[in-house]
């Protein structure tokens, strides 16, 4: 943790991120909850600047296929959209994470019949939020993503779809702890995590949550949720 606060000093963000997750799950394994709550702060900080530097760069990317997004990766914002998936989505957010790219992923699955888009974030859970697209789109059968859409979305339909997509699983984790230890919480939110690093109030729940954790006895069960049977996408 300590070694995260002062790369963040020095604005290297990927080294920060990166050793507060590192923090984050080390305090887990220990139960630490009064730490992790402290770790949460840096790791918001590191991901908002990240985002930050993906948006200032004034590009959005529509990626269909591994061949459309550019070689090197380019600082930006990113739509990926059938036939990619869920998992293609987060993949592309870690290898430009690996080579220090800032950029900001979402991922969308064929229009539905009610002319929305399901956008789907990849964690050990997977989030998914329906939201209208960014002009109104009838459904063309055949094709992988169910319409003819072929353009970079607006910057702010983006930030938008990123801001509900994190909402919905901070309701999501809230929904399937409702009266369960704080602790079974932390572990909900931490689960849905990966699939919206950059949303702040995503951060901030799950530092709540590990507050509230930290003031009570640890529970005496393991946590168990149901298995859902989901491949990350359509």
């Amino acid at each position: 943790m300590d070694e995260a606060q002062e790369a963040l000093e020095n604005t290297s963000y990927f080294v920060a991120v990166a050793l507060a997750e590192e923090a984050l799950h080390l305090a887990r394994r220990s139960n630490d909850f009064a730490r992790m709550a402290r770790i949460c702060m840096p790791l918001l900080e590191g991901q908002r600047q990240i985002r930050q530097l993906a948006t200032d760069a004034g590009s959005v990317f529509l990626a269909r296929s591994a061949e459309e997004v550019p070689r090197p990766i380019a600082p930006g914002c990113y739509l990926v959209q059938p036939p990619l998936i869920g998992m293609d989505g987060r993949r592309l957010r870690e290898v430009a994470c690996e080579h220090e790219i800032p950029v900001f992923v979402l991922t969308r699955e064929p229009l539905t019949n009610a002319g929305l888009w399901p956008i789907v974030g990849v964690g050990k859970e997977v989030t998914r939020v329906r939201l209208d697209p960014p002009e109104p789109l009838e459904v063309v059968k055949g094709t992988p993503s169910r319409d003819a859409w072929d353009k970079a979305p607006h910057a702010r339909w983006f930030v938008n779809a990123a801001e509900r997509l994190g909402d919905q699983a901070i309701a999501d984790a809230e929904a399937v702890a409702e009266g369960d230890p704080a602790a079974y919480l932390v572990d909900d939110l931490l689960d849905r995590l990966p699939g919206a690093p950059e949303h702040e109030k995503l951060h901030q729940r799950l530092m709540r949550a590990c507050q509230e954790a930290a003031g009570e006895p640890l529970p005496k069960t393991p946590r168990r949720r149901s298995v859902v049977d989901d491949p990350f996408s359509f």
